[in-house]
């Protein structure tokens, strides 16, 4: 981020650290992408992890979910070794409003975290 772009930005928690039995953990809540422009930046971290965990950003029209799609150019590399950070960008006008996170676990737990830098709307 140039220009002033990281002091500008905040910080958001999509999914608090957790060590994720199954994908049902290992999945967020809808969270409010509308107050945003320029880039989303989620980074992903993976602690320990038994088997494998591949994550990826969703979106929807609102915060129950309706449309549920994969966000194009989201998706992790999957991850089956412990410490790994991984970081996607995407156009906040890429989304339709509402995202998430969706981290399918093959075989778990995998402790798992994913938070998002952004640039909020001056309004």
């Amino acid at each position: 981020m140039l220009n002033n772009e990281g002091q500008a930005a905040s910080v958001v928690k999509i999914l608090d650290p957790v060590s994720a039995a199954n994908t049902a953990a290992a999945t967020s809540g809808w969270i409010d992408a509308r107050d945003y422009e320029g880039d989303l930046v989620f980074i992903q971290q993976i602690g320990a992890v038994t088997g494998s965990i591949a994550g990826k950003i969703q979106d929807a029209t609102d915060g129950s979910g309706t449309g549920v799609g994969d966000v194009t150019g989201a998706t992790f590399t999957s991850v089956s070794s412990a410490n790994n950070t991984q970081k996607i960008t995407v156009a906040a006008g890429s989304v339709r409003g509402w995202i998430r996170y969706l981290g399918t676990v093959t075989t778990g737990p995998a402790i798992t975290a994913v938070s998002m830098l952004a640039r909020p709307k001056i309004v």
